[in-house]
C-alpha cells in the first residue's frame, strides 16, 4: 500500500529552542500543514562543536524524523545549514531539505539597494563565514559585514524583546556600523540567527529609517511553500493542521521559553522527551 505523502508532517530540527522561530513563521505561511519539531536540548549549542560531531547530530535528528515519517525536512538552524546540508541530501535523497541560510541570504540580495549587507548572528555563525560565502555566492559584487552579536541570544530566552535594554544593547552593536557615512552604512540586516526574529523590532529601530531588516525565519518558510508547490506535497487539508513537539533535554525549560519564540502556550507534558 503506497503512503500519500502529502499528508505527512514537515519535520523541523533545531539545537534548541531558537528554531520555533521558524516553525512559527511556517505555520503562519501554511497553517493548513502539521508539523513535528524536534529541538536537540541536550547537545546545544550546535556552534561549539565540529562540523563532524554537527553533522552527525543533524544526521541523528533527521533519521529520527524519517523513521517517524515526514515528507520534507527545515533544518532551523544556521550551524547545522552550513555544515549538514551535503551529508544529508546524500544518506536521504529523496527527501526535501530546505536550511535557514540560503533563503536569507538570496532575500538579502534581493533587497539591497546600494549593494552593502550586515549579517548579525552568532560567533560560531560569523566564524564559519556561512552567510557571507552564501550571498557572495549568489551577488560576487555584494559588501558583507558580520557582526557576532551574542547578547541577543540571552535576551531572546528571557523574554526580553523590546525596550531600553534590548535597544541599548542593539546600538552597542550597531553603532560601528551606521557611525559610518550615509553611502557607506548597509541598507539591509540579514538576521543570521533563528533567535534574533524576536528582537527585529527594536534592532529596525535602532538601524533607522530605510534600513532592511530580513528575517530568515519568513524567507524560510517561503522557501519551503515553493519547494511543496513544486514537489507537490502540499496537504489537502484546509483547515488548520497540528504540531507536536520533541526534545532531547528538560521539557520544562523547553516549553518555558517557547512562549516567546512560538507566541503559544506549551506546557511540559505537551513535550515528549526522546533520546537520539
Amino acid at each position: 500500500m503506497t503512503t500519500d505523502r502529502t499528508t505527512l508532517p514537515i519535520g523541523v530540527f533545531d539545537s534548541g529552542v531558537g528554531g520555533l522561530t521558524v516553525l512559527k513563521a511556517l505555520r503562519e505561511r501554511l497553517p493548513h500543514e502539521d508539523f513535528l519539531y524536534l529541538g536537540d536540548t541536550a547537545r546545544l549549542p550546535y556552534g561549539t562543536k565540529s562540523p563532524r560531531s554537527i553533522a552527525r547530530y543533524a544526521l541523528q535528528c533527521t533519521q529520527e524524523l524519517v523513521e517517524r515519517g515526514v515528507k520534507m525536512l527545515v533544518v532551523a538552524c544556521n550551524t547545522a545549514s552550513s555544515v549538514a546540508l551535503p551529508p544529508l541530501n546524500e544518506a536521504y535523497p529523496d527527501l526535501p531539505v530546505v536550511g535557514v541560510v540560503r533563503p536569507g541570504a538570496r532575500a538579502g540580495c534581493l533587497a539591497t539597494k546600494t549593494r552593502r549587507i550586515a549579517v548579525l548572528a552568532t560567533e560560531s555563525t560569523v566564524r564559519g563565514g556561512a552567510y557571507q560565502d552564501a550571498i557572495h555566492e549568489l551577488c560576487p559584487q555584494m559588501q558583507v559585514t558580520s557582526l557576532a552579536c551574542p547578547l541577543f541570544v540571552a535576551l531572546a530566552e528571557e523574554g526580553w524583546t523590546d525596550g531600553p535594554i534590548v535597544e541599548g544593547v542593539a546600538a552597542r552593536y550597531l553603532d560601528p556600523l551606521y557611525a559610518k557615512p550615509p553611502e557607506d552604512r548597509p541598507d539591509v540586516i540579514v538576521l543570521g540567527c533563528t533567535h534574533f526574529p524576536v528582537l527585529a523590532p527594536a534592532i529596525a529601530h535602532v538601524a533607522g529609517h530605510g534600513v532592511v531588516v530580513i528575517d530568515s525565519a519568513a524567507t524560510t518558510a517561503q522557501e519551503v511553500s515553493e519547494c511543496l508547490v513544486d514537489d507537490g506535497l502540499n496537504h489537502p487539508r484546509t483547515g488548520s493542521g497540528s504540531v507536536r513537539f520533541l526534545a532531547t533535554d528538560d521539557p520544562q525549560r523547553f516549553a518555558r521559553v517557547a512562549a516567546t519564540f512560538l507566541g503559544d502556550h506549551l506546557t511540559p507534558g505537551d513535550v515528549t522527551i526522546i533520546d537520539l
